[in-house]
């Protein structure tokens, strides 16, 4: 079977682009299945399993003893579609003949609303960095950003110099499966922006020169490519220096974006293909977070309401 998961791997780096993170979560389920079907010996050492001798009883038992464990229906449900999806190439591949996860049901996960800002909330949130510091001028132009264009935060430190087109107000993002898109951005975002490349040299002056990436647009004070941990940090700071907001993520920025774009009455296709998401169900998860909105327009126009 190991076999078998580290083609699966290589189909999913090589063929399919998958990220890093999806890598991980990939191959860390399947790992977690083999053990289960064959725990290693004190040396490491495991019995064969043949991927022809799994049928849906022996996911179902799986799930059994995942439930057993108290694990997340959530974490079931994605160790299930990876399962399912592991076994469709194996069928792809002609291994298999039936997917025998495709008969087992995933646990029902309830779909949480998106946390996001009100307008005044984001506007006042994005304001917090002190600009007269270089990090000031960094961070500023980071919230700018994620909101202007409503990226992930794993787009957002990837992205290069070569990706900022000033003149048309646009970004190059690599997304998920290194999907390219151009999202534009406002002009609070170009001002930020350019406030904060004009200074940006000077945080390269901690770093050793194996160290710098020339071509980020974003760097720590040691000078090196941000992360993503970096940002949560620095998110977590301003979100700390605010009274009113909680539970607030890098991601909440993201989902601010689309929300305030639906309230004003832009197309779901549209904000689907701004987000980069693959699916338009992915993007449907915004119309719930704009009910409040939809109720207010109907008790404000409607004259039964």
């Amino acid at each position: 079977m190991q076999n078998h998961i580290d083609d699966f791997m290589r189909h999913l780096k090589y063929e399919r682009n998958a990220s890093a993170h999806t890598l991980r979560n990939y191959e860390s389920d399947l790992l977690q299945f083999y053990d289960h079907l064959a725990p290693p010996d004190k040396e490491g050492k495991r019995r064969t399993v043949s991927v022809t001798d799994l049928d849906h009883l022996t996911i179902r038992e799986y799930m059994a003893t995942l439930y057993e464990q108290n694990r997340k229906k959530s974490s079931i449900h994605r160790k299930v579609a990876t399962l399912r999806t592991f076994f469709r190439y194996l069928c792809r591949e002609g291994i298999l003949e039936v997917n025998p996860a495709k008969m087992v049901s995933s646990p029902r996960v309830d779909r949480k609303l998106p946390n996001h800002l009100t307008i005044e909330q984001m506007v006042r949130f994005i304001e917090m960095p002190e600009v007269e510091t270089v990090l000031g001028k960094r961070d500023r132009a980071i919230l700018e950003l994620l909101y202007a264009s409503g990226l992930r935060v794993s787009e957002l430190v990837g992205l290069n110099l070569t990706d900022i087109d000033f003149a048309n107000q646009s970004l190059r993002v690599r997304g998920k499966g290194r999907k390219v898109r151009v999202v534009p951005f406002g002009v609070h975002a170009k001002t930020a922006l350019q406030s904060y490349l004009a200074v940006r040299g000077e945080l390269l002056v901690e770093a050793g020169p194996e160290a710098i990436d020339p071509n980020a647009v974003f760097f720590n004070y040691q000078g090196t490519r941000i992360t993503t941990r970096s940002v949560g940090r620095m998110i977590d700071k301003y979100v700390r220096q605010c009274a009113d907001l909680h539970h607030i993520s890098p991601h909440s920025l993201r989902h601010s974006f689309a929300t305030h774009l639906l309230d004003a009455g832009a197309d779901l296709r549209a904000i689907q293909e701004l987000l980069g998401h693959a699916r338009l169900s992915t993007t449907q998860q915004y119309t719930h977070v704009s009910m409040d909105k939809l109720m207010e327009v109907y008790d404000r126009t409607h004259p039964k309401a």
